[in-house]
């Protein structure tokens, strides 16, 4: 697409429908494959009393669910925010390599919205993070035959 601002002006009007309708936070997302908009959506934290309800989040699953497929891959996201680590992260998985965004992440943190301290937990080490990750050997064999299981069903083993 290349006209990137109708798409981006879209998910900032997202953002305050959201924000009116008392939904969530005040951020907006926009999907568009092919020139085509396949998902819109604005955060739903606070309508749907679930931390993951990320305007990006929300987008990335109808998107899915629209195009039928978990592969977003040839999809452009268009954020009214840069997104945050979850969000990021997400995006990786979904295989979209384009994302354009208005806000940044140090103007969320002027709003009381700021993950800029997630993305400095990610640069530490695992044992000096404020979340503790405690593997359990106990179920490790168990889980390693699930995964060997999966392998083979893929025919990747």
């Amino acid at each position: 697409m290349a006209d990137h601002h109708t798409p981006l002006a879209r998910a900032v009007e997202l953002a305050r429908t959201g924000m009116e309708a008392g939904a969530g936070y005040p951020f907006g997302a926009v999907i568009v494959k092919a020139g085509v908009v396949v998902a819109e959506a604005h955060n739903r934290v606070l309508a749907n009393h679930d931390p993951t309800a990320h305007a990006e989040i929300e987008a990335l699953r109808l998107a899915g669910r629209t195009l039928a497929t978990h592969d977003l891959t040839g999809c452009v996201l268009y954020a009214s925010g840069e997104p945050c680590p979850m969000c990021l992260g997400a995006i990786y998985w979904s295989g979209i390599v384009e994302v354009y965004y208005a806000g940044t992440v140090d103007e969320a943190a002027g709003i009381a919205f700021d993950d800029r301290y997630i993305f400095d937990q990610f640069a530490l080490p695992p044992e000096k993070r404020k979340v503790t990750l405690n593997p359990l050997a106990g179920s490790r064999a168990e889980v390693a035959a699930i995964y060997r299981e999966w392998a083979k069903r893929q025919g990747t083993s």
